[in-house]
């Protein structure tokens, strides 16, 4: 399997087969499993074998499947599916900190990403350094002896800051700290984080994992040793596991994310270098093209610009009149969906935040969200062009 190009191990990576040899996963709807004898469960409970298991809070055979897929997807040695992306994001970072421990996290994140370095972790005596993600001279600074995390979003939510994964991990490492990597709008499919240097990786799989905005999930990516050893105790023990129904769905969901997101990523290239060339919106921001800051570096090291990109038109006025003048265009908060969505983050996901703290990260009142979708490329240009001539 080591051999195997992405799109075929996310077809074929991790499968467990029963005894009836079916060809789709089989969905393991169990809560827990059965011993042969009052030994058998004791030597279970003492220590569990690769396939076996004990309870679904703590692993399931469906579970297992996700697991092992998108972790060789993804090039780590093992993976631990969560309820939910945020469930992810906060099993990487409180499974692995202690009171008095230090982080230094890019600002630029998602809103309940902050909420859990700003108010969770520093609540239980975490200290929190935030820096510019994309000033490496920052995060040199910010990263001190005692550093024991560093965590960012490899493309900032919602401004599409491009973060360089080799060189803060570099730094990171040469003071041991571990490098947590949000890789969510790079997707499974673009990602070579971990051959960059970071240590774990958290996605949503309600994003482009899924696909299809039918459920949540997350997962965190690793070493086996920090999956097994502090994580899982972790997650198992407070809740935060993936069911077997949602990761039957997921494993449905990889088998087509390769082509789905490549797809995506085209239409959404040449959406942008045609809202770019039109020149009527204050701004069109997209990795993809030249004219966005860290244009080489998502090159390099995605070798995409990825399936999102942000618009602005000015005011708030201007972008509420856009959005409701949209036909193809679906209003919603998710993203990564095989249908085009459209965000105001300002007033939505990211509404919690302070107005400087919006205007710091450059969350305008004009700025709009469009995470690209499976519909013709023509047809959703011609409506974006429709919904801008209206103002």
């Amino acid at each position: 399997m080591k051999t195997w190009n992405k799109r075929t191990k996310a077809v074929h990576a991790g499968i467990r087969r029963s005894q009836y040899n079916e060809v789709s996963e089989a969905i393991y709807l169990t809560q827990g499993f059965v011993y042969d004898s009052a030994e058998d469960a004791e030597a279970r409970f003492i220590k569990s074998g690769e396939d076996e298991f004990i309870y679904a809070r703590y692993g399931n055979p469906t579970v297992a499947m996700f697991e092992d897929r998108i972790a060789a997807l993804e090039g780590a040695e093992d993976g631990f599916a969560a309820a939910s992306g945020m469930a992810a994001v906060n099993g990487a970072l409180t499974s692995m900190l202690r009171a008095g421990d230090h982080v230094v996290s890019a600002r630029a994140l998602f809103g309940s990403c902050l909420y859990i370095l700003e108010e969770v972790l520093t609540r239980y005596g975490v200290e929190v350094t935030f820096v510019d993600g994309t000033d490496l001279s920052a995060w040199e600074a910010a990263i001190r002896p005692d550093t024991q995390a560093v965590f960012f979003e490899s493309i900032s939510n919602p401004t599409l800051e491009v973060i360089d994964i080799a060189a803060v991990s570099k730094l990171a490492h040469a003071v041991d700290a571990t490098v947590i990597v949000d890789n969510v709008f790079a997707t499974p499919v673009y990602s070579d984080a971990i051959a960059q240097g970071a240590d774990v990786v958290v996605y949503s799989a309600t994003k482009h994992i899924d696909g299809q905005g039918r459920a949540l999930g997350g997962v965190i990516l690793g070493a086996r040793e920090f999956i097994r050893g502090t994580v899982e105790p972790y997650m198992k023990h407070t809740g935060g596991a993936m069911s077997p129904f949602t990761a039957w769905i997921m494993l449905k969901g990889l088998e087509t994310i390769d082509l789905r997101v490549r797809a995506q990523a085209a239409t959404a290239k040449s959406l942008a270098a045609a809202l770019q060339a039109d020149g009527a919106l204050q701004n069109v921001i997209y990795p993809g093209l030249e004219s966005h800051p860290q244009h080489a570096l998502a090159q390099s090291q995605m070798g995409a610009g990825g399936t999102v990109l942000a618009i602005d038109a000015g005011t708030q006025a201007a972008a509420f009149k856009l959005l409701n003048a949209l036909e193809i265009w679906t209003i919603s908060n998710n993203l990564g969906d095989a249908k085009s969505i459209a965000t105001h983050p300002a007033t939505t996901t990211h509404q919690r935040l302070s107005d400087d703290t919006k205007a710091t990260l450059g969350i305008t009142p004009g700025l709009m969200r469009l995470s690209v979708g499976l519909e013709d490329a023509d047809d959703l240009l011609e409506d974006l062009r429709q919904a801008i001539a209206g103002l």
